[in-house]
């Protein structure tokens, strides 16, 4: 009989913290068309808990593959309801917000995915921090947080402004002003979601390239036999 316990990692802090993540979410998606201010609360909340859950997980040592998951998934889920509902509400911009809705979820999937299949097995695998960019934007949380907290606020700014102005700053309605001040940050990450896709490429292609070597190796082999 073993005598380490095994633990449960559904119940670990951070992952208790991403379910409440998702509840707040969902209550968001439900109010967003009729109801802002229950519905942007909701989705501030389950934005400031993404801070959350990774400190929980540095704290009390409770950082999982499964966490790791639930956390891009939520984020991922979470941006693309509020573009569905800003494509209903503008849809002038619609095909802009599809794109965007696009390449957030795929480049960031595919490349979490390609980063567990990878296992940095290979030296020829790309690492994001080799480029310096890349190095400030995942190595400096200051950063990172910034990026992420822009990329919302554009984007809430859009879903805000669509009810109320807000109040008047320096003569332009508030909403609007935060709208603009944050839109080149939410390209810019937009640009890097990009840059994920194109290096998760290179990895996926270079496991495929060593499985197909390593299955002529074997294929050689019995034949030599």
């Amino acid at each position: 009989m073993s005598l380490i316990e095994t633990e449960n990692v559904y119940l670990f802090i951070p992952n208790i913290i991403g379910y409440a993540r998702i509840v707040l979410a969902v209550v968001s998606f439900y109010f967003m068309p009729t109801n802002y201010v229950i519905a942007s609360w909701c989705y501030i909340i389950s934005v400031l808990l993404d801070a959350l859950d990774g400190h929980a997980a540095r704290k009390f040592n409770q950082s999982t593959k499964f966490g790791a998951m639930l956390d891009q998934l939520t984020d991922r889920c979470g941006t693309m309801g509020l573009l569905v509902t800003l494509s209903y509400f503008y849809p002038k911009y619609m095909f802009w917000f599809q794109l965007s809705m696009a390449i957030d979820v795929a480049c960031h999937w595919f490349y979490l995915h390609t980063s567990l299949l990878q296992g940095k097995t290979s030296h020829k695998f790309i690492d994001m921090n080799e480029n310096p960019i890349m190095h400030i934007y995942y190595t400096n949380r200051t950063v990172l947080g910034f990026m992420c907290l822009f990329n919302e606020l554009f984007y809430a700014a859009l879903y805000l402004l669509y009810f109320t102005p807000g109040p008047i700053f320096l003569g332009v309605p508030f909403f609007k002003l935060l709208a603009i001040v944050s839109a080149p940050v939410a390209i810019v990450k937009t640009l890097i979601s990009v840059i994920h896709g194109v290096v998760a490429s290179v990895n996926i292609t270079t496991i495929d390239t060593k499985d197909r070597e390593d299955a002529k190796k074997k294929d050689q082999s019995k034949k030599s036999e």
